[in-house]
């Protein structure tokens, strides 16, 4: 069984919001990026960090930024958002910096939170130094691909709680988000809707949820070798919707999510 929920738009908001030209988002993404290195610097909760530099066709970095809650500590809460697997689509990577600014702007997610946002993971094909990948579907131990290996350090050194990866959905009109983990789902929010009706209401909303025990891509191909078992949240937002809508949409079920979760972790640490 799949993990599913429908989030359905509206259609006056729709209709009022034009998608950005494909040709104008490189731009976007430009001064989106340079916007929020500026406001992170006088951030007392989200810092960039940028990942490498790793030297295929030419010194590149990962961009990253950590957010800190206050009173964050070694027990934290810790978990990783990635986005822009594919460069030809940035919609993933424009709607994660919007988020990561809000918090810069309002660092109000919770306390005792060490969250680390990976943007954009496909640099080398946004570069144009590779042909077109998909990055969603490597193996993180047996990829070659320069990206996914600094990705694997990064899971090894800070054992992540959790993933939570975004992704465009090329003709859905849905928003689809399915939940795995590499142990009993159980175990991560026993008797907890890690996102209800209620919290993304007027908005239409079902979640289902399963376990598996294979995986071959993504963080989860590396869990058993790692320090904490991990889950990894997949949300696929519509293509198709407009760029405020979508950033809109990852805002709210982000943020719900990691309040929940944030929840139910501080709750389990005291039991």
């Amino acid at each position: 069984m799949s993990n599913i929920m429908t989030f359905r738009r509206s259609s006056a908001a729709a209709r009022a919001l034009e998608p950005p030209a494909a040709s104008s988002t490189p731009a976007v993404l430009g001064e989106q990026l340079s916007r929020l290195y500026e406001r992170v610097q006088g951030s007392p909760h989200v810092f960039a960090s940028p990942a490498g530099p790793f030297d295929a066709h030419g010194p590149h970095h990962l961009p990253r930024f950590v957010y800190f809650g206050p009173e964050a500590t070694d027990a934290a809460l810790r978990l990783s958002f990635l986005a822009g697997l594919d460069h030809r689509d940035l919609r993933s990577t424009l709607a994660l910096l919007r988020f990561v600014e809000g918090l810069a702007a309002r660092p109000d997610l919770g306390q005792g939170l060490n969250l680390s946002f990976f943007p954009l993971l496909d640099v080398l094909g946004l570069a144009g130094a590779t042909p077109g990948r998909d990055l969603s579907r490597a193996h993180w131990a047996r990829s070659t691909a320069p990206e996914i290996a600094l990705l694997e350090k990064d899971a090894r050194g800070r054992a992540y709680h959790g993933f939570v990866r975004i992704e465009s959905a090329v003709g859905e009109d849905v928003v689809t988000i399915r939940l795995s983990a590499a142990e009993p789902l159980e175990n991560l929010a026993p008797a907890l809707e890690l996102i209800s009706s209620e919290d993304l209401s007027p908005l239409d909303v079902r979640w289902e949820s399963a376990a598996s025990a294979e995986f071959l891509s993504g963080p989860l191909s590396i869990a058993d070798d790692l320090p904490i078992r991990p889950f990894e949240l997949l949300v696929r937002i519509p293509a198709n919707w407009p760029l405020e809508l979508y950033a809109d949409a990852t805002a709210s079920i982000l943020r719900r999510f990691v309040l929940r979760y944030c929840g139910f972790f501080s709750y389990a640490q005291h039991l």
